[in-house]
């Protein structure tokens, strides 16, 4: 069951709106209805509320202001599937999606049609002016639904992980490279020196990506490739999970609480270690990069390793230097490669940065702030990205489940340090 091919960059914003979202509806496909409806924790939405959502936003943010004569699809829809925008209104309880029987999975699936028929409406209007005045709404519309299509595969992973009969996303998966080893892991030097970081030209970027600015760096390494399962092992081996002083205080009191022994999704099992992944259990495959690990975990490998994890800004001008252009994410590990899982690196020539794009999100040691000069954007998209800056650290790169038309080397994703569930790895590097 391949996936549908991620829009193209030269399609017009009417096909790109199209494509975008029948690939979410394509995501969902493989699922029982029964499947659209669970909420198994705060940060898992239902898979009904993630087609909802990202169709109240266009409704909310386009149609409304902007279509002439445009009535919304069910007056109560705004407060239902309204998620974090405190100006655009009252908003039902995160922590009670799962609550929502009804509105049935078929009569979401009614509304996106309903606002998809406006919405190509609004698209091929002839007023230049409304087209222009619309088209940054819907480009930040379509890229906020990739941003739930992702979503939308991290927590049904989660739900269907916690069902004791193991059901699985979907059998016909692509199945992994199976080599015998990962390819050498080699450093990549970066100079000491003032460097420029931060989004620049026309292309699309969130706010939290600018504005361009300058950067210190001190003199440092970065690792060609990513820490691997079996690089983990050795660090769970060597009692890595039951060592206070190679945790961050924080993170220490996690492990205590929580009673981490093991990255999420891994299973002890009599004949070895088993991972629960899109396509249900199998063997912890060695050569894959680790997934699924929290900050403090990915700290925790990097001090016992005698290494650390790089800042946001090693890991942009790492890519700007020694990574491969942004046109061949297209060849990386991403949402159309149709994994749905972090795959070994096969081949790794040398000198360059292997795996920046796709396969885990990289935890990188930068706390999510915001770049000299930023100001968020007026209204209640400005509360997109700002409102967050705080107690957050910054992920970079991408994963089996980002898709290449959505990822950039500037692109700063933030989670909780204890946050797990998404496909979380890491990668590291030293001082010189």
């Amino acid at each position: 069951m391949a996936l549908i091919t991620a829009p193209t960059p030269l399609a017009t914003l009417a096909e790109r709106y199209d494509q975008v979202r029948a690939f979410t509806r394509r995501l969902a496909a493989p699922l029982a209805i029964e499947d659209y409806v669970i909420q198994t924790m705060e940060d898992v939405s239902p898979t009904k509320w993630h087609l909802a959502h990202t169709t109240w936003f266009f409704e909310t943010f386009v149609l409304s202001p902007h279509l002439e004569g445009y009535r919304p699809c069910h007056p109560q829809y705004a407060y239902l599937f309204n998620s974090y925008y405190i100006q655009a209104g009252e908003r039902h309880c995160r922590d009670r999606r799962g609550y929502l029987s009804r509105p049935t999975v078929e009569e979401v699936y009614a509304y996106r049609t309903y606002v998809d028929e406006h919405m190509q409406v609004l698209l091929n209007h002839p007023d230049e002016a409304l087209q222009a005045v619309i088209a940054p709404l819907v480009e930040i519309g379509l890229h906020h639904e990739q941003q739930h299509q992702e979503l939308l595969v991290t927590d049904i992973k989660h739900v269907l992980s916690v069902n004791p009969l193991r059901p699985v996303y979907r059998a016909d998966l692509t199945a992994l490279g199976t080599p015998e080893e990962a390819p050498p892991l080699a450093w990549l030097s970066l100079a000491e020196g003032t460097y420029t970081v931060g989004h620049e030209g026309s292309g699309f970027h969130y706010d939290n990506e600018a504005p361009r600015h300058t950067r210190y760096l001190h003199e440092a390494q970065i690792a060609s490739r990513l820490v691997t399962n079996a690089e983990y092992l050795a660090f769970m081996a060597d009692g890595g999970y039951q060592r206070p002083e190679l945790w961050l205080s924080a993170g220490w009191a996690t492990v205590q609480e929580r009673g981490w022994t093991e990255p999420f999704y891994w299973e002890r099992h009599d004949d070895g270690w088993q991972l629960f992944t899109m396509g249900g259990l199998q063997p912890v495959p060695l050569h894959a990069p680790v997934c699924h690990l929290s900050y403090f975990e990915a700290d925790a490998y990097a001090r016992w390793a005698g290494m650390r994890l790089p800042t946001e800004g090693e890991w942009e001008v790492a890519m700007h230097l020694h990574g491969p252009e942004v046109s061949t994410a297209t060849e990386a590990n991403m949402v159309e490669h149709d994994a749905l899982q972090p795959v070994p690196l096969m081949a790794a020539p040398s000198g360059r940065l292997h795996q920046g794009y796709g396969d885990v999100w990289e935890w990188t040691r930068s706390q999510y702030d915001p770049y000299p000069g930023y100001a968020p954007a007026p209204g209640a998209l400005g509360e997109y990205n700002g409102k967050f800056m705080c107690n957050q650290f910054v992920l970079r790169g991408g994963s089996c489940a980002t898709s290449y038309t959505h990822i950039r080397p500037t692109y700063r994703n933030f989670f909780p340090p204890d946050s797990c569930w998404q496909f979380t790895g890491l990668r590291l590097a030293r001082d010189v």
